[in-house]
């Protein structure tokens, strides 16, 4: 399992032109971003969307239909992941990112939480990307990435002022939970990557984040670019810092 922090590496990434991403929630926020950025840098990428109505990627897509293609499927759902592996059955990809996530009130403890609220997001956010991954590893190259929208948030050593409780427990899961997938493939040649994107000012992160979209997401694809050719298991920031676990 690999720390090398790749962010003296980006800059002899080489062209990614052509590639091809499949990137798992890109209605809007830091996932229409990301669909932004790649199709800029020449990517071919399938972007999904949760639900059946427009979103701001259907706006994005129609001015790029050469470069971006809409899926649908609601990760929380088996069924629909399944369909989904069907319907790319004959694509392949160099790229998985699952971005999909919820957040919830920060204020309260976890046992403050209610029971239903619990697992709405734990089911979203560290259960459901790990059924996503498994039921799509296939699609992705030997050689290709895969890699999860985690946060600093997940880190239990950098825990020090609590709050965010279940929010951080459910990055902490999906951490935990890509550590056993990278231990069952240790043999393998693909990267796997945990990605912090730091506190961006999106519906998600609020308006008093710290970040711009535009300081994050050119980062995020700078740092995963950089961790092409490095097989195993990276939990980095959006500078490619190697966060602790």
């Amino acid at each position: 399992m690999t720390t090398t922090n790749p962010g003296s590496q980006a800059a002899a990434t080489p062209s990614v032109s052509g590639r091809r991403v499949l990137l798992i929630g890109a209605s809007r926020g830091l996932g229409l971003a990301l669909a932004r950025e790649w199709a800029q840098g020449g990517r071919q990428v399938v972007g999904t969307v949760r639900g059946t109505g427009r979103t701001p990627l259907h706006d994005l897509a129609d001015t790029r239909p050469d470069r971006i293609e809409i899926e649908t499927v609601d990760i929380t759902e088996p069924a629909q992941i399944a369909a989904l592996r069907d319907r790319l059955a004959d694509r392949m990809f160099d790229l998985l990112f699952v971005n999909a996530g919820v957040t919830n009130q920060p204020e309260g403890t976890v046992a403050q939480t209610s029971t239903d609220e619990f697992v709405r997001v734990m089911v979203t956010n560290a259960l459901s990307p790990l059924r996503v991954i498994e039921a799509l590893q296939d699609r992705v190259e030997p050689t290709g990435t895969i890699a999860v929208m985690s946060s600093g948030q997940g880190s239990v050593a950098n825990n020090e002022r609590g709050g965010h409780e279940v929010y951080r427990g459910s990055k902490a899961a999906l951490n935990t939970f890509m550590r056993s997938y990278a231990a069952r493939h240790s043999g393998e040649r693909r990267p796997l990557v945990l990605v912090a994107p730091g506190w961006v000012r999106t519906d998600m992160g609020g308006p008093d984040a710290r970040l711009g979209i535009d300081e994050s997401i050119p980062n995020v694809v700078r740092t995963l670019d950089a961790l092409r050719d490095q097989p195993g298991l990276h939990y980095v920031d959006y500078l490619g810092r190697t966060v602790a676990w």
